[in-house]
């Protein structure tokens, strides 16, 4: 089970394109459980999340600097390639020495980098989920990861449906399992 911060980002990178690959052709227009999303929509905005952290981490550049650079279709006529060369420089991004220490500043204002990738990985986690129940693939996460995202989710979980991403926490069943309680958190019914 990964244990570092660094080792649960790369493990949910790793999970979201291994569920990735799996797309078929006839699945990319496929509705996913976020309602206003195809299954494009889905690896766009991931992949998108991804492309965003080097200039941010590893320049220091603000949202208001970047403007709309990965507004739109982020991914071309190969998703996959897309990802794996988004992903791949994320983690890097973030791996770098003290690039976790550093502030970056987001469209909510200032945190640390070690936030940033907290949040995330845990989107990570929940997208990889989405996109595993658009497919049809196994849609169990890992249980080190699921953990990690309650425990990242759960201090602003009451706030992300006013946000208007995400539908309201759903109420789950006494002893539900973690992620079942994760997807409840973030208005999904696993």
């Amino acid at each position: 089970m990964p244990e570092s911060l660094l080792e649960q980002h790369a493990e949910a990178l790793r999970l979201f394109g291994e569920r990735l690959r799996a797309v078929a052709d006839g699945q990319w227009d496929a509705p996913t459980p976020c309602s206003e999303w195809s299954v494009r929509d889905l690896v766009n905005h991931v992949t998108g999340e991804q492309l965003w952290i080097p200039p941010l981490v590893s320049e220091g550049r603000t949202v208001e600097e970047m403007g709309d650079a990965f507004s739109g279709d982020v991914l071309g006529e190969d998703p996959v390639a897309a990802w794996g060369q988004a992903s791949a420089a994320a983690h890097a991004a973030f791996a770098a020495p003290g690039a976790l220490d550093r502030t970056v500043r987001l469209s909510y204002g200032p945190a640390l980098a070690r936030a940033y990738c907290s949040e995330l990985t845990a989107d990570c986690v929940v997208h990889t989920w989405d996109l595993s129940r658009a497919i049809g693939a196994d849609d169990r996460l890992p249980d080190g990861l699921v953990e990690f995202s309650i425990k990242e989710v759960m201090p602003y979980a009451d706030g992300l449906a006013a946000s208007g991403m995400y539908a309201a926490p759903l109420e789950v069943p006494a002893g539900a399992n973690a992620q079942t309680r994760l997807l409840g958190l973030l208005g999904r019914r696993g």
